[in-house]
Parts: C-alpha cells; structure tokens; sequence
C-alpha cells in the first residue's frame, strides 16, 4: 500500500477486507470504528503505536472461532475513528473503551490491550473496575511500574524515540512526509528478528505507515505521548498517578516478548505488585514488542485460555 500521489489516504483506506465487518459506534461523545467478528462473550482489542485496528487480524479470525464476540477499535485519534483536538489523556480514552463496552450492551468485557492499548487497559482496571472481567496485556508495564522503570538508563534508552514527539508540529510532518519513514525505523527496532525478516512484517510497516498519514491521525498519536511526558509534574498526571495505586482485581495475564526493545522485560516485571486478583507473568522467547503479529497462534490461545 502508497500513498497516492493526489494527496494522503482517508480514513476509508483502513476499512480492510477479512472474515470480519465495519462499523461505527458512539461512545463518551466521540465516534469509535470498531472491526468485529464472531458472538458470545464479549473481548475488546486496543491496539498501540503506530498502529491501528489490523494489528489484531489474526485475533479477530481466531478468537471468533473459539467461541468470543471480538470487537477491535480504532482507538480515539486513529484509522477511521473520530480524531478531536483533546482528550488523549489516559483518563478520558478508559472512559472511551468503558463508554463503548456499555454502547455494546455489555456489562463488562476481557480487556486486551498492547502498547498503549495496555496502558489503556491496566487504566480501565483501576478507575472502571466494573468494565474490565478479566485483563491481559502485552508489551507494556503497569503505569507506576513504567514511571519507576525510567530510573533505569536502559530504559530511558529505550524510551528516548518519544522525547522527539514532544516537540510541537515536526513529528506529525515527520510522519506525514513521503520522504521519511519513522514509522519504519521504530518497528524495525523494536520487531524481533524473525517476523522483521518477513514480507507479513513487510506489509505491516506498509499498512501502519499509510494508516499515519490520515489527516489529523499523526497529530493525535503524537498528543498521547505529550500527555504523558507533560503530565508527570502537572495536577492531572500526579492526580492519575495516584488513582493508579488502586490494586487491580481482574485476573490479570501479562504477555511480554523476551526482546522487546521498547518496554524492557525488565521494566514490565513486578507489575503484578499492583495486581490484587490471580496474575500470571508470560515471558515470550525470541519475541519482541509486537507479540500478537510475531506469534499470532500462542497470542491468540493464550487470550482464548484466560478469557474462558
């Protein structure tokens, strides 16, 4: 998939074909597309940087077979759900997947989420208990276990890439330029070595880097990191970072690839400290920070085991 030489692509380009259906749903004032597939209990899939809903074809496919309602969002600001010009704190987007579990006659829903999607659900865990059955999270620590990682120079390594996007409108043109593939460099650094090696990957990095360059998508993905790193010391984020402490008691699975270069293995243990319900730790050998496209089968048995 190119750009088109007219102009970027729209937010159509992410309405991919598949053993799945597309539609758009309402949920805490902003309108979220959501890919679905399959009927009985209920498991959303958020998905992280610099992704979108497609991360998790092979979810979709699999979980469905083994008996789920599987729905995978466009979180807010990303593919074909509604981009506004704020609310991409970690607070507002949990009421957002909250808002929606309820908007799909739900009471509550096995949470999944990578990357971002993982902040997002250790969130719903703490502050929308009631949202969350059970949890499982891949590739990212628990959000107080994360801010104390940072102590760590590797990790501040590993972390430097978004100390870059906090510079005002020159990621989003870095991004959004034919001529740069940022996009490309942070998955090849952060993919495990053998899926980087193979056309999937290859048609991976093409995909999210279309899905990037959707008007105002760049800008959005840019404010969940600024929210982050601008919060740390302002009344919101220490406000959050105390709500955090709330032990979680969903029964929890964490999934983390051996050679993640991005959220260190390192950095994402020891969050079951903050885990009050059952919790298993999954160390995922050879795999790196995108264990759903790396190991899709063992992702997607190890979901469908916890879920059941």
């Amino acid at each position: 998939m190119t750009v088109p030489p007219d102009g970027p692509p729209d937010a159509t380009s992410v309405l991919l074909p598949g053993p799945w259906t597309h539609r758009s749903i309402s949920a805490n004032g902003v309108g979220l597309h959501l890919a679905e597939a399959g009927t009985g209990p209920l498991v959303l899939l958020l998905h992280g940087f610099p992704q979108f809903w497609w991360t998790w074809r092979s979810q979709l496919t699999a979980l469905a077979q083994a008996g789920f309602h599987v729905v995978a969002p466009d979180l807010r600001g990303y593919g074909a759900s509604d981009k506004p010009p704020r609310g991409y704190d970690l607070p507002t987007l949990s009421a957002d997947i909250a808002a929606l579990v309820r908007a799909l006659g739900e009471q509550d829903a096995v949470v999944v989420g990578h990357d971002w999607g993982g902040l997002l659900g250790w969130t719903m865990a703490a502050l929308h208990p009631r949202s969350v059955r059970r949890l499982v999270v891949l590739s990212m620590a628990h959000p107080r276990r994360l801010r104390a990682g940072m102590t760590d120079p590797r990790q501040r390594r590993a972390s430097a890439y978004a100390l870059r996007f906090q510079v005002p409108r020159l990621p989003e043109r870095m991004l959004t330029r034919a001529d740069d593939d940022p996009v490309a460099d942070l998955m090849q650094r952060w993919a495990g070595p053998e899926w980087a090696r193979t056309a999937d990957f290859a048609e991976s990095v093409d995909r999210y880097r279309s899905a990037s360059r959707i008007p105002q998508a760049a800008y959005s993905a840019m404010e969940y990191h600024r929210w982050a790193a601008r919060s740390q010391l302002r009344p919101d984020g220490l406000r959050y970072a105390r709500r955090m402490a709330a032990p979680i008691t969903a029964p929890t699975l964490q999934l983390h690839g051996q050679l993640d270069a991005c959220v260190l293995p390192s950095t994402a243990r020891g969050s079951g400290r903050y885990v009050a319900g059952a919790y298993e730790w999954r160390e995922l050998p050879g795999i790196g920070h995108f264990p759903q496209e790396e190991a899709p089968d063992t992702v997607s048995a190890a979901i469908a085991e916890w879920a059941t």
